[in-house]
């Protein structure tokens, strides 16, 4: 099982930005965490971050082209915004699952919307780094059930 960790802008800055909201952590330990929790569970883990949207929707068709069995995606503030990767993932066959460290429905009202949910297969919402095992967790299931 092939699955792709795709975090969108700031998160490069988990640790030093907003850590009541965030925690921490840093992405190289979350990714460390991540590569442990794959390499347990028989999961080739490809991870990705990138500031600019066109690279993550670059990224999100590689996922594609590649043949993926999944993809754990944190957008960030893109996931308020961002129509292009909305479009990228309804065109997609791979299944895609919305992630977000904080509860973005216990924040500012503009985090409340998410293009990305109507076309995600799943989101996931509040429970810290926790977020993306539980992604990991639903694509397994998902590849067990067929």
């Amino acid at each position: 099982m092939r699955v792709l960790i795709l975090n969108g802008p700031n998160l490069n800055r988990l640790g030093k930005r907003e850590p009541d909201a965030y925690g921490t952590f840093t992405l190289d330990q979350l990714i460390g965490e991540l590569e442990q929790f794959a390499y347990a569970n028989g999961i080739e883990l490809t991870n990705s971050q990138s500031n600019h949207e066109g690279e993550i929707i670059d990224w999100l068709q590689q996922a594609e082209r590649q043949s993926f069995d999944g993809v754990v995606l944190n957008a960030g503030a893109y996931t308020h915004t961002s129509i292009a990767i909305r479009d990228a993932i309804a065109s997609m066959e791979v299944p895609v699952i919305e992630v977000h460290i904080s509860n973005v429905y216990k924040r500012e009202e503009f985090r409340h919307h998410s293009y990305i949910a109507p076309v995600a297969d799943g989101q996931i919402t509040g429970f810290g780094k926790d977020v993306y095992f539980l992604g990991l967790h639903a694509l397994l299931l998902r590849n067990q059930r067929g």
